[in-house]
């Protein structure tokens, strides 16, 4: 098995699609690129641990590819927006994967100029694409947070 970890504004919305997908085999919210050790919820609000709200997916490569993982990554938000998604602003929201070995950081920048270079975008791609670091899980109640409430979508 192998590891994606996305952030694409809320993770509510960003787990619900990637749970569709065949070969995922978990989904997992949280936390990466901050400061703080164990943040919570009410932490990374702040604006003030460098944390964002991201996906984690386990997936198999035998059955979905990175490259499908990233296909999705674009479709489910703007990557265009800076520090927002839809209604949802701060730093926790931005645009950025985050790599877990070379090989998924050289597909992720070329996946990123490939959609720049398409035109599909009149702005700039913000997303960012740096090292994975210390992944901290969300508080229980953020997990598979859409399909505990029967709720189909947020406004991804």
């Amino acid at each position: 098995m192998e590891i994606a970890t996305f952030g694409a504004g809320c993770f509510w919305g960003a787990e619900a699609a990637y749970q569709k997908i065949k070969g995922v085999i978990k989904t997992t919210v949280g936390y990466m690129g901050g400061t703080l050790k164990n943040p919570s919820y009410e932490d990374v609000c702040t604006d003030k641990t460098g944390h964002v709200e991201v996906v984690q997916i386990i997936y198999d490569p035998k059955k979905l590819t990175y490259e499908k993982l990233l296909d999705v990554f674009w479709k489910i938000h703007n990557p265009t927006q800076i520090n927002r998604q839809g209604p949802d602003t701060g730093t926790q929201y931005r645009s950025v994967i985050f790599y877990h070995d070379d090989k998924q950081k050289k597909i992720a920048k070329e996946s990123k100029n490939k959609l720049q270079k398409s035109g599909k975008y009149k702005n700039e791609i913000a997303t960012k694409i740096e090292p994975a670091k210390k992944f901290y899980p969300a508080e229980d109640y953020h997990q598979k947070y859409l399909q505990k409430h029967k709720i189909s979508a947020c406004h991804l």
